[in-house]
């Protein structure tokens, strides 16, 4: 029999991109995570995961296990949470899918202060928007908007998808009047990337060169936050939203593309949502450190 502790190892692992951090995000010792992904992989008789430094990649059957497991295992996750009892039983316990930045710069400052429990879980869009499907998380800030059973979607902000250089970058060789040229200049000098998500750069690649990019970053980090850090000290690239680059230092938007790619935030949420008064709360905190609808900013 499998245990079930092997699999949510796994699920988080896969989350995740990494041993290290499944192990941070479930408070258990790195040894423990990578044993449990041992066990499972021996049990069931094939590898889950590619090794690569410090990334692991799912294998194809890794994926169809992860998708057959992610919504029970989140389900009984989500049991485990909400049957605690304390001096705070009685409050709300509102799960709030987003990204990392989008948390940190709107809504980190005033966790203290809610008068609910608090979960939040960064991931994959597609995967937390399934989570929301599923009703095991309340809310999602997403720039995608597929049709759902049962979700809504309200937009709320729109963000640049721009290409940043960093400190000290030789920019005078930069000319996009021939996008071969532009390319190879691009391709001479390093890349940042995150981990687990490359939807932007791929997305932006496409809709200027009519093709996905044919490399991958030099430097792979968990957010674009701490990508901008390294930009600040150092030279390369990396695609990001634009709303992120204003208080960072020595850091360049270079270039909106040739087409600028735009991407529309909405909030997410189940029709049978049970906790409005708390999820308006979130979405007002949100909107109002984000930056504002623009009518001449087109999809």
């Amino acid at each position: 029999m499998i245990n079930l502790e092997w699999l949510r190892s796994f699920k988080t692992i896969y989350e995740r991109g990494s041993v290290t951090a499944a192990a941070e995000h479930l408070l258990v010792s790195q040894p423990g995570v990578s044993l449990h992904l041992s066990s499972l992989e021996n049990h069931v008789g094939y590898k889950l995961f590619e090794r690569r430094p410090r990334l692991l990649v799912p294998t194809e059957r890794g994926k169809q296990l992860y998708n057959s497991i992610v919504d029970p295992i989140s389900r009984l996750e989500e049991i485990e949470i909400k049957s605690q009892r304390g001096a705070t039983e009685d409050r709300p316990t509102i799960t709030l899918g987003m990204c990392f930045e989008t948390f940190q710069l709107s809504l980190e400052p005033a966790v203290p202060d809610l008068p609910f429990n608090l979960i939040v879980e960064f991931g994959e869009y597609r995967q937390l928007l399934k989570k929301l499907e599923a009703q095991v998380i309340d809310l999602v800030v997403t720039p995608h908007s597929p049709e759902l059973r049962g979700i809504t979607y309200q937009r709320f902000s729109q963000e640049r998808i721009v290409l940043v250089s960093g400190k000290d970058l030789d920019t005078s060789r930069f000319d996009p009047s021939d996008p071969v040229e532009l390319k190879d200049w691009l391709m001479e000098h390093p890349w940042y990337g995150i981990s687990g998500d490359n939807d932007h750069m791929v997305r932006f690649w496409k809709q200027n060169f009519q093709t996905a990019p044919d490399f991958k970053p030099n430097y792979i980090v968990p957010n674009f936050h701490s990508i901008l850090r390294n930009l600040s000290r150092a030279p390369g690239f990396a695609i990001i939203p634009d709303f992120l680059c204003t208080q960072a230092s020595d850091v360049t938007i270079l270039w909106e593309g040739y087409t600028p790619l735009v991407n529309n935030l909405h909030f997410a949420q189940h029709r049978k949502s049970n906790h409005q008064p708390a999820l308006q709360q979130i979405m007002e905190l949100i909107r109002s450190k984000m930056p504002a609808l623009d009518a001449t900013r087109q999809d």
